[in-house]
């Protein structure tokens, strides 16, 4: 954290004595203001913290660490309320007397007295003088929250501004009752910085009604350690750094055992699965192979000689694949030479008949008596026709002519 200026605004009316809080609201807030001083003395060596009480100045803004706890602890009630915004004003007067000029100012305001008769308007018009000095304020409500949350709201709105880095410079941190204030302040942006814890939300947001700070993302720089810090309480935080540690490498044990048997599991998966080229042939085959084991095998036993059937039938089937393709071959080159033969058989036996039809019709037209019938059941035409006669006469002859030729050359 960078150099800054600190005053801490006590509330000690009697409201304060309330055992809301462990123990008392006085006490709670006591614990509070220690852990505050602690944080902002040990962020910057030239850091000082002042310490107020309503509109009475306790402590000027110093680093004398001693003398600051002193007058915290010595702190008396009143019984009168304080009022807000003169307390801020004193405040604010305080810091700008402070003794180092340099660095930021802050007020951290604790309030747990209702603030019925305050009207929003004044304190509107504080926060506005503080932006005004260049002053931030952090607000913790303990107690009486649903009638002083919106009105010291009010004062955080017109006090806000904007650091270097974008983040809002005021806060507003709510307590639910029950809770320790120092826990729900160990992982704030008032412990941490601004942008340094995400219990608040942008613009003075209220803490989480469980008071757990935020989870790890609240922890900021002693996240390490648990949220707590180390120059604080070295053996709860080495505790707390020892335990995240097991806690860590017994995850990362679970993890990778996880891990571990989900492959366990895929590789058994991929085993069982049968190969892509198996057909469905050797699949029934491979599952005849393992129904006809020995009854009397354990189921080790079958798993083992079932697993070693599919590996061999994974391994069949480009010679089965060759084999088929072979005899395939075969048969395609007997059924091609066996259609050849028929075909030529064929051929013969068409020739052969066309032949003998040739002679039949040519034995049938010689005949006289079939040439008279086939005549005669043509229409109009007269088979006892002198010119039919005579051709048919002429086309006998012809064809004595020529059968006795072809007997003479077939001597010769």
């Amino acid at each position: 954290m960078p150099l800054e200026s600190c005053m801490i605004l006590l509330d000690n009316s009697e409201y304060m004595r309330n055992g809301d809080y462990i123990p008392t609201r006085l006490e709670a807030q006591q614990d509070a203001a220690n852990l505050l001083v602690g944080a902002k003395t040990q962020s910057h060596p030239e850091s000082t913290v002042g310490v107020s009480a309503g509109t009475d100045l306790l402590v000027s803004p110093t680093d004398d660490v001693g003398k600051i706890l002193g007058a915290l602890h010595g702190l008396p009630f009143k019984s009168e309320r304080p009022d807000v915004a003169a307390s801020v004003q004193v405040a604010s007067l305080a810091l700008k007397h402070r003794r180092n000029k340099n660095g930021g100012q802050r007020i951290v305001l604790f309030v747990g007295s209702p603030l019925g008769d305050v009207e929003p308007r004044v304190l509107s018009k504080a926060g506005r003088q503080l932006k005004k000095n260049n002053v931030a304020i952090d607000i913790v409500v303990m107690g009486e929250l649903e009638e002083n949350e919106e009105k010291l709201q009010e004062l955080v709105e017109a006090a806000n501004g904007r650091s270097d880095d974008g983040n809002r410079t005021c806060h507003l941190i709510t307590i639910p009752a029950g809770v320790l204030p120092s826990d729900v302040l160990a992982s704030s942006p008032i412990v941490h910085g601004p942008g340094g814890g995400g219990a608040a939300a942008a613009g003075g947001g209220a803490f989480a009604d469980s008071g757990d700070g935020g989870g790890d993302g609240g922890m900021g720089a002693f996240a390490e350690f648990g949220g707590v810090d180390p120059n604080m309480d070295p053996e709860l935080a080495m505790a707390l750094r020892v335990s995240m540690e097991e806690e860590r490498a017994r995850q990362e044990r679970v993890a990778a055992a996880s891990s571990e048997s989900s492959g366990v599991e895929e590789e058994r998966k991929d085993a069982d699965m049968p190969d892509a080229e198996t057909t469905p042939d050797e699949v029934v085959a491979a599952g005849g192979n393992s129904e006809g084991m020995d009854l009397g095998l354990s189921e080790e036993d079958a798993l083992l000689q079932q697993a070693l059937a599919m590996s061999m039938n994974e391994n069949d089937p480009t010679e089965q694949k060759s084999d088929s393709t072979e005899n395939s071959g075969e048969e395609s080159s007997a059924v091609t030479d066996g259609d050849d033969d028929a075909a030529m058989q064929m051929a013969l036996q068409m020739s052969m008949q066309t032949e003998k039809d040739d002679q039949s019709s040519g034995q049938q037209f010689q005949d006289p008596q079939f040439v008279n019938q086939l005549l005669g059941s043509l229409p109009g035409v007269d088979p006892n026709d002198p010119q039919i006669q005579n051709a048919l006469r002429n086309v006998t002859k012809e064809d004595e002519e020529n059968s006795k030729e072809d007997h003479k050359d077939s001597k010769k």
